[in-house]
């Protein structure tokens, strides 16, 4: 965690004890996941696949050909004769069964796992992603329109008292926690695990709601920084790109949204819409193709960082861990590369559902939209569309949100409700 937390938290602390915790969590962790693995694949490994049965007649009553013998030993098409009359009536003699079948195969662990975790991904990456797609295109904007710009001696006197007084708020909420937390450590062992557990609760969202605070007045102090001190030295060309790549996100995000509504949710689709574009490169150069793909599905990975973190910074249900150059904790990384892993395979699944004709005879097509499409109790949600509604939702209702407030709050206001009430809570 970051510097303040540790050295909260490292007071009189026992590494042995500390080692032997983890380890128990660790423990607990695996065991509790090692059953709910080996438990779904026990009762729920079974996949039913809609086949549709075709009768022909026997082989001996088709034609015979004659194979032309080449040079080389290696068969080609070429040597085959062209089908004639023979061949159509075989072919026309075909009978279908005009009711379809299921037939039910038990897939492999390995597979069944990637399904699980890409279910349980899924609740993440709806969420978090379809914030993101709305959060991250208005922000590299709003980082162009809010870029540096010289102020003058009025402005500069306002907003160096306004940060001020935000530092002394700020110092003075970071002392009466730490006051709260020694006295909050007395109490917890009078209280049952009920109240105690509710009580740790009150603190942690104490702590965070302090933390958000902290990073948004760490964040115009350096605008303030970029603006005074280091205008010269501000690189112009930062706005710029943050423009561009707002726009660019902007597009990307509308082709998602289309593409979900115009290819995923009606049955059959409306049109292939990306997977035209795609299939395009491959008369002329398949790289771009596949180069196209690995930005869509790349940028709905980076649009679940950004989601979690914008979610967290507004709505404070858990600590936010944003990615900084040389001012990322380890903590940070590790939160943020486990969100990616648990994000991985439901993008994967749904770039494999959003470009099926252009990945039509590929494995992961194969993989999740046969074997898993249709797996017992996981694939109803999947072919119900239950994620890419939510999604779509989701994305629609943060634009709104982001509509009328579009920009974090500064926490100047919070910082002070803050220390007014812990300082009640503390003389109480």
């Amino acid at each position: 965690d970051d510097g303040m937390l540790m050295a909260g938290t490292s007071v009189g602390a026992k590494p042995k004890s500390k080692l032997k915790e983890a380890l128990c969590y660790e423990s607990f962790v695996v065991v509790i996941f090692g059953l709910i693995f080996a438990m779904t694949y026990l009762f729920l490994n079974t996949t039913s696949i809609p086949v549709r049965d075709w009768t022909g007649p026997d082989f001996a009553a088709g034609p015979l050909y004659a194979i032309t013998e080449e040079n080389n030993s290696t068969f080609s098409a070429s040597q085959l004769q062209n089908m004639g009359d023979e061949d159509s009536a075989i072919l026309n003699a075909n009978t279908v069964n005009p009711e379809p079948s299921t037939m039910e195969l038990s897939i492999n662990p390995a597979t069944f796992y990637a399904g699980l975790m890409a279910w349980l991904g899924w609740f993440l990456f709806a969420c978090f992603g379809g914030i993101g797609m709305a959060a991250l295109p208005l922000d590299l904007i709003l980082a162009f329109v809010n870029r540096p710009h010289h102020m003058d001696a009025v402005e500069f006197a306002e907003a160096q008292r306004s940060l001020r007084d935000r530092v002394n708020e700020l110092v003075n909420v970071g002392e009466l926690l730490k006051i709260e937390q020694e006295e909050n450590a007395q109490k917890y062992e009078k209280m049952g695990w009920r109240e105690r557990r509710k009580a740790m609760a009150e603190e942690k969202k104490t702590w965070i709601k302090f933390k958000q605070a902290v990073y948004l007045m760490e964040e115009d102090a350096e605008d303030f920084a970029n603006c005074t001190a280091n205008y010269r030295n501000y690189n112009p060309l930062i706005p710029i790109f943050s423009l561009l790549g707002g726009i660019l996100a902007l597009l990307i995000s509308l082709c998602w949204v289309l593409q979900i509504i115009l290819y995923m949710l009606p049955t059959p689709p409306v049109t292939p819409f990306l997977n035209e574009y795609f299939r395009w490169f491959e008369t002329w150069f398949n790289l771009f193709g596949v180069l196209s793909v690995a930005i869509f599905s790349f940028y709905l990975l980076i649009c679940a960082v950004k989601g979690c973190f914008k979610f967290g910074l507004r709505f404070l249900f858990f600590q936010v861990h944003p990615m900084k150059l040389n001012k990322t904790y380890m903590s940070s990384f590790l939160f943020n590369i486990g969100l990616v892993l648990l994000c991985a395979l439901p993008v994967v699944q749904f770039s494999a559902s959003a470009f099926q004709d252009y990945a039509r005879y590929t494995t992961v097509n194969q993989t999740f939209n046969v074997q898993l499409y249709y797996l017992k109790f996981f694939g109803w949600f999947w072919r119900s569309k239950v994620f890419e509604y939510a999604l779509l939702v989701i994305l629609l209702l943060t634009c709104i949100y982001l509509g009328c407030k579009p920009k974090d709050t500064s926490g100047g206001k919070d910082s002070i409700s803050l220390r007014d009430r812990l300082r009640a809570r503390v003389s109480g």
